[in-house]
């Protein structure tokens, strides 16, 4: 945009030479400037006469803010003082502090004044009860500047030592939540350069001066430099501002330059030439701004956009300059129109006055009567929007004719997401993490970098290049490769494969979907890549670009997918609830085979959770991972109707959160060797960046209780002559000793179950969810000898479980005898050499009573009368 000079306004004489500053009320019908002189002057709007002067004040005010009844103004002298409009006096004062005061600011509601000074700490002060303080020191640091932002819940502060601190005041404490260093630079408490938070209008972001005297955008979601407006000025910036609705910045320098900006390009659209500004105000609702000078000069400048730009400050609240905003990108959540249709829709015609028209046949107040066939007599309220005739449409979806009924609520829909992948922070984005590595890209404007790396280097090869289709998702095997970009203008979204290795030339392929057709997820096996897109398609193709199949499934929007070999599962958002929530859905189907193993059938949700991740184990299970941080995996799934959801960990049980200091969530990557890989995340944050973070593992643990099992070291001998004569009975090969015994003894009141046959308890569980699964694979598949063997010793590995249940059960007294028969009855072996164990086992702890009871057990086994041998599964608990 091309740049302005325009006329220069006089300059009004306000206060002495010195710090000088103004803020408007925000009605904007006055303008309230101090200086360092003691005199307050209030200027009105539209009234080119002498403002009004409040004499009775301190002397060098070095910051104001204004409400519409009152306003504070803070001096050197250490005051804080409170003047009210109606009388244009001296009310009272608010706060004192031991150093100089260097600025104030009112919140939003005008309820709290928060006080920067040269002291180490900040003070939030009531303005109607000034013993109600609040003190903010977790900084430690001397603040200069200090912001609320639009809607008053965190409070800014830029310190001397080149940092903002954030604090979040939606407690009664306010609580330290983020350092922003690297945007501001180290100053003195009694420097002209600003470094001054100035929070956007729409509350997600807010700008800043740097030390390379550029203006830095921070996105408040992540705290990631977002756009910044670059080679303005030639000095250090002394002031900043937005218009009301963002669509303008304003910013002034030691250069002697004041520049107006464009938000959404961040160009200069207005230039001017003032020295020695000091602070700048915005109208709130007329293109009129303010500002004065060291000189203790005010300028009222009205028309101070040129008419070329004004338009500008009449458009609706504009969003902050993000590199990439989430407002501004694809929606996948509402409803979408219909696939390949390009243009927007037709208004209807009005049919009054035609042959068929209804309206012409009947009483023009026929529909009055349809519309007040319930009156709300009584006022019970059950007469929706009684005092119209017809509901409010504000539900309508832009592009779709205007519904006809009312709009009584709207449903909400699960996101959609790729996973594995994060939003973007500044300018950098992960499009996938896996066990196999990682891809993630780099936004330089007119296009991305794209890295692939692996982990393991003896494999593959870490690739980078050049991504002039701006890519924004990706899957990563061993295969091969998978990316995906959104359309963007005339250019349709585009799906490209590169393989890892191949034996021809040209190896990699790329297909363009049909026009206005965007990818919401998709994912890639060792035989397929599975495509979801926001027409509401499943589209299959092979690692080679073949289409294979497409489809429309029964839940939309679509959400996420995720596969394994020839299995796709989908997940769709279903039937609205009574909570106004879309019930998720999810379809298991075998392509090649074309089987549906499960048909929309429910995920296991708590109310109000979503799922965070889906990916298949290693093993080939279906897993979830969801937003209350419990990690859950599908039994049965290759069976219609018998598909379960089992926990494998809830995060929020693990050992390391036990003591209550510690905050961190787990963003989750795979499930392998039986073990929970994830990403440790701290401060709040809810998804990795760079530099990128290491892995972590957990043991999977079924939630079972919130008191996890202490182990201590045991003084007794690890093996007596008994113990080795049952291992060399059943190859116990030791396990029962290996570990250590576990603390014993239940303290009074605890649970009758002993503490140390809690972890036996969990490997049991886990043991036997293993081998269902195992079992099921081998059942669907044509398994291998190793397979058939890894199931068998998993079998013995509950047995073993088990008998070491049942020594502590012998162990704890007579009493526990039953619950040690029934452990018993739990033994998978039918050969009778594990009931033969369990008895002696009884035997060894002299319980006479239920080593009979256990030799009827065998006696019956051997006999073939046992019920248990007429459905084996009954002995599965995961059957």
């Amino acid at each position: 945009m091309a740049s302005h000079i325009a006329s220069r306004p006089r300059p009004r004489p306000a206060h002495t030479q010195g710090s000088t500053h103004c803020a408007y009320t925000p009605d904007g019908f006055k303008l309230v400037t101090v200086g360092s002189n003691n005199t307050i002057r209030v200027y009105k709007t539209g009234f080119d006469g002498e403002p009004q002067n409040i004499d009775d004040s301190q002397e060098q005010n070095l910051a104001v803010s204004a409400s519409n009844d009152f306003f504070v103004a803070g001096s050197e002298d250490g005051t804080v003082s409170l003047y009210t409009f109606k009388d244009n006096m001296f009310d009272r004062f608010l706060l004192r502090t031991t150093l100089p005061v260097r600025d104030v600011a009112l919140s939003p509601d005008n309820k709290w004044c928060a006080v920067a000074s040269d002291e180490l700490t900040v003070k939030l002060v009531n303005v109607n009860d000034n013993t109600e303080l609040r003190t903010l020191q977790e900084h430690g640091k001397p603040t200069k500047h200090l912001s609320f932002d639009p809607k008053g819940t965190m409070l800014a502060l830029s310190c001397t030592d080149g940092v903002v601190y954030v604090y979040s005041l939606t407690s009664d404490q306010p609580e330290l939540i983020r350092k922003v260093d690297g945007v501001i630079g180290r100053t003195e408490n009694d420097s002209d350069a600003s470094i001054k938070v100035a929070w956007h209008p729409d509350g997600r972001a807010f700008a800043v001066p740097t030390p390379t005297r550029d203006i830095q955008v921070v996105s408040k979601t992540d705290w990631e430099k977002q756009r910044a407006f670059l080679n303005g000025h030639d000095g250090d910036i002394t002031a900043l501002a937005w218009s009301p609705n963002g669509a303008l910045l304003a910013s002034a320098g030691k250069d002697k330059k004041l520049l107006i900006w464009s938000t959404q390009d961040q160009s200069v659209v207005a230039r001017y030439e003032y020295p020695n500004v000091m602070d700048i105000a915005w109208h709130p609702t007329k293109n009129l701004v303010s500002f004065t000078t060291s000189d203790g000069e005010v300028f009222i400048c009205t028309d101070f956009v040129s008419e070329q730009f004004s338009s500008l400050l009449r458009l609706p609240k504009q969003p902050a300059p993000f590199i990439h905003d989430p407002l501004v990108e694809t929606s996948v959540n509402g409803r979408r129109p219909e696939a390949n249709r390009h243009h927007p829709p037709l208004a209807p015609r009005p049919r009054r006055g035609s042959l068929e028209s209804l309206d012409d046949l009947l009483d023009e107040n026929y529909g009055d009567l349809e519309d007040d066939f319930v009156v709300d007599d009584d006022g019970a309220g059950y007469a929706l929007n009684a005092s119209r005739k017809r509901p409010a449409e504000d539900g309508t979806i832009p592009g779709e004719p205007p519904s006809k009924r009312g709009n009584f609520f709207s449903a909400q829909h699960h996101q959609s997401f790729q996973p594995g992948s994060t939003p973007w922070r500044g300018n950098r984005k992960y499009l996938c993490l896996n066990m196999i590595g990682f891809v993630w890209t780099v936004d330089q404007d007119s296009h991305h970098t794209v890295t692939v790396e692996f982990y393991d280097h003896e494999f593959h090869r870490d690739f980078h290049f050049t991504d002039t289709f701006l890519y924004d998702k990706a899957c990563l095997n061993d295969n091969g490769t998978l990316f995906s970009c959104p359309p963007k203008d005339n250019a349709p979204a585009v799906i490209f494969y590169r393989p890892h290795e191949a034996w021809t030339q040209r190896n990699d392929w790329r297909i363009q979907l049909p026009k206005g057709e965007a990818v919401l997820a998709m994912s890639l096996s060792d035989s397929f890549v599975t495509v979801t897109t926001t027409g509401s398609y499943v589209r299959i193709y092979t690692l080679f670009g073949i289409p294979y199949r497409v489809y429309r499934p029964k839940s939309t929007p679509i959400v996420t997918c995720a596969s394994w070999r020839d299995y796709v599962l989908t997940m769709g958002n279903g039937p609205v609830g009574a909570d106004g929530m879309s019930r998720l859905l999810y379809t298991i189907e075998n392509i090649k085979r074309d089987e549906i193993c499960q048909n929309e059938d429910t995920v296991a949700l708590p109310d109000g959770a979503t799922v965070k991740s889906v990916f298949f184990s290693d093993g080939g299970d279906p897993c979830i991972y969801d937003s209350t941080g419990t990690l859950l995996t599908l039994l049965h799934w290759r069976q219609p109707s018998r598909a379960s959801w089992i926990p494998l960990l809830d995060t929020k049980l693990l050992p390391r959160l036990a003591s209550g200091r510690k905050k961190e969530s787990y963003y989750p990557i795979a499930v392998a060797d039986n073990k929970f890989h994830c990403i440790i995340l701290k401060g709040g944050d809810q998804y990795p960046y760079f530099p990128r973070p290491l892995l972590s593992e957990f043991d999977f643990s079924i939630p079972l209780t919130s008191a996890p099992a202490r182990r201590k070291k045991s003084n007794k001998p690890r093996r007596n002559a008994l113990e080795a004569e049952l291992d060399d009975d059943v190859d116990m090969d030791g396990e029962s000793s290996s570990e250590g015994e576990l603390e014993s003894g239940n303290e009074e009141g605890e649970n009758s179950v002993a503490p140390e046959s809690r972890p036996l308890e969990q490997n049991y569980l886990l043991k036997g969810l293993r081998a269902a699964q195992l079992a099921d694979l081998v059942d669907a598949t044509a398994s291998s000898a190793d397979q058939r063997a890894t199931l068998a010793r998993l079998e013995l590995d509950i047995d073993k479980t088990l008998l070491q249940l049942l020594a502590i059960e012998c162990r704890e007294g007579e009493e526990r005898g039953m619950r040690a028969l029934e452990v018993v009855g739990l033994l998978r072996d039918r050969s009778g050499k594990m009931v033969d164990a369990a008895r002696k086992i009884a035997e060894r702890y002299g319980r006479t009573i239920l080593g009979e009871k256990i030799q009827e057990v065998g006696e019956r086994l051997l006999g073939g009368d046992d019920d248990d041998d007429d459905d084996d599964d009954d002995d599965d608990e995961f059957a």
